[in-house]
């Protein structure tokens, strides 16, 4: 095995799970605050990654096309709240899966509406195009170094958000005791509707910086957001510190689980075989890690105070 190739894929899986922490950063803060499923994250995502194509195309500069994404899909998310998700609050979770499948289903269609079925090519900024030399023997794409130095910034952010700010305490005290908070005279609907809005946020922005990556197309927010849940549960429901180290962990788990398991036991067993029995294992690794954490740790690895 290659030492500059599994740098290369672990640097990878650090920026693979440096996007999961952003999808999972915000679920997190809805679901911990507002205790509110909501499975049509993965279509802000979704949106964020459009918005941002559709900018690109617009303005011809794909970077601002990414900068208006942001603001974009933060508005988006603030009006999908207000017109429907505000009334679910009080409801039981399983109204909230169907309503929030139905939006994916309605976003879905939306895309392909408004932008077809076929799917749309986001290019790299000039400016982050190319490689980089890490050091002597190793270089790597400048775009996916880009994103694991923002993903770490809006990490470093977030945490002096909700640990270091008045709007991070009434976020903090919102999710240990939302009557107590209300009582106190916080208005707990505008809360609500800023901790949901900045979590489609940071979709919009995962969406936007991994576009350049891959395929901008209808349904693409479905299969990150499994993924998302995994993050979530393995971390710990509600604890930001847990989705970031768990993401970093799926995202590298995964990564370089599937660019080495297959070659290793073909190695070990020398058969036809072993090459799909290593597929199919690679894939599997980080349902096998929630699994085992589960088992250990039923509230995730680092559960929020008073869990």
């Amino acid at each position: 095995m290659s030492t500059t190739l599994l740098l290369i894929q672990t640097l990878n899986g650090l920026q693979f799970g440096i996007m999961l922490f952003l999808m999972a950063a915000g679920l997190t803060l809805v679901f911990g605050i507002m205790n509110l499923v909501n499975l049509a994250h993965g279509s802000l995502y979704m949106m964020g990654a459009y918005f941002a194509a559709a900018g690109a195309s617009w303005s011809g500069n794909p970077l601002l096309g990414i900068l208006l994404a942001v603001p974009a899909t933060l508005l988006l998310g603030v009006l999908v709240e207000l017109i429907t998700l505000r009334s679910l609050y009080q409801r039981d979770h399983l109204d909230q899966v169907l309503c929030t499948f139905g939006l994916i289903l309605f976003f879905n269609e939306l895309a392909r509406l408004l932008w077809g079925s076929a799917a749309i090519p986001m290019p790299i900024p000039e400016a982050l195009r190319g490689f980089v030399t890490l050091f002597p023997g190793l270089i790597y794409p400048k775009w996916r170094l880009a994103i694991i130095l923002v993903g770490l910034l809006v990490a470093l952010l977030l945490y002096l958000l909700i640990s270091h700010t008045r709007l991070g305490m009434l976020i903090r005290a919102g999710a240990s005791n939302r009557p107590m908070v209300g009582a106190l005279g916080v208005n707990i609907s505008l809360l609500f509707t800023l901790v949901f809005g900045l979590g489609a946020a940071l979709a919009g922005l995962a969406g936007a910086m991994v576009a350049p990556l891959l395929s901008v197309e209808p349904g693409m927010g479905d299969p990150i957001l499994i993924l998302t849940f995994v993050v979530i549960v393995i971390g710990g429901i509600g604890s930001i510190r847990g989705a970031f180290i768990a993401a970093l962990l799926v995202g590298l788990i995964d990564t370089v689980g599937r660019a080495f398991l297959p070659a290793l036991l073909r190695e070990l067993f020398q058969t036809q075989s072993a090459s799909t029995l290593g597929a199919a294992l690679a894939s599997m690794l980080i349902y096998i890690l929630m699994a085992a954490v589960l088992f250990f740790r039923p509230r995730g690895l680092f559960p929020p105070k008073g869990q």
